[in-house]
């Protein structure tokens, strides 16, 4: 099996879960030059997500497609319906990387890896990941699995820059996708990323994107309309190395997506 190859920005389609709108967000995105795009069973969005890459001129071969299995539906039989479900929603014959989406609710590590290596050998999935893992379930996940693990997804930003996460990932060879790169809106108020941005002449979320890149992460910031193009125009923004050491040295620490189940908190 080939190792996945993410490009370096990708799509992320949270909360766009109006058919049309998210339809004709996809397809701009991809006509701008995005290459991945990234849907879940929780966002409720997958068909509007297949229709948007049909109705683009890319071909479906060029688009990474990811989704991920809703936490409820991570028994073993759930995982492998649920699965076609989503291949039938968005309109595929396989989908590019399919995700265990929490570690959490119907999450059993032997049984749902199981069907996830299942749906590999059948041809259904090109490609296993995993998201919101803490190192100990990557760990776990990495000795159940037939299949490497391809891409684990997390919450990764500058206020959350998920160091031992980035070195899990480039020790064991697989990507570090960053969901909420750019914290929900927070970071476009950061005054470090405001004035390295000026410096540029770029904005403070192509700032924040373009560090998740340089640090090896690939961002899938939410978009729509002249945004769209904004966040792209991030992987054009070749920070200096000292201006990303000034990011990596804010001492802020804050997690936006934060549930009472998430297996790091403290609860768990």
């Amino acid at each position: 099996m080939s190792r996945l190859d993410l490009p370096p920005i990708g799509l992320g389609t949270s909360g766009n879960d109006d058919f049309e709108e998210c339809a004709a967000t996809v397809e701009t995105a991809l006509d701008l030059g995005y290459r991945h795009v990234d849907t879940a069973q929780m966002y409720d969005n997958e068909a509007a997500v297949g229709e948007g890459i049909r109705r683009s001129d890319v071909d479906r071969e060029a688009v990474t497609i990811a989704t991920k299995i809703h936490p409820d539906n991570l028994a073993y039989e759930d995982v492998l319906e649920t699965a076609a479900e989503s291949l039938d929603q968005l309109g595929v014959d396989t989908v590019d990387l399919l995700y265990v989406h929490w570690p959490i609710s119907a999450y059993d590590p032997p049984e749902t890896l199981r069907a996830f290596d299942e749906l590999l050998e059948e041809g259904l999935v090109d490609h296993v990941g995993v998201s919101n893992f803490t190192p100990s379930l990557l760990e776990e996940a990495r000795q159940l699995l037939d299949a490497p693990i391809a891409a684990n997804q997390v919450e990764c930003h500058p206020l959350l820059p998920q160091q031992e996460l980035r070195a899990h990932a480039h020790e064991h060879g697989y990507e570090l996708v960053g969901y909420s790169p750019l914290g929900q809106g927070e970071l476009l108020e950061e005054p470090i990323l405001t004035e390295i941005a000026g410096e540029y002449d770029a904005t403070p979320a192509q700032v924040a994107l373009s560090w998740a890149i340089a640090r090896g992460v690939t961002p899938i910031p939410k978009g729509r309309g002249d945004h769209l193009r904004e966040n792209l125009g991030a992987t054009e923004l070749d920070l200096r190395a000292t201006d990303v050491a000034r990011i990596d040295e804010l001492g802020e620490r804050t997690r936006f997506v934060d549930p009472d189940a998430a297996p790091w908190s403290e609860s768990q």
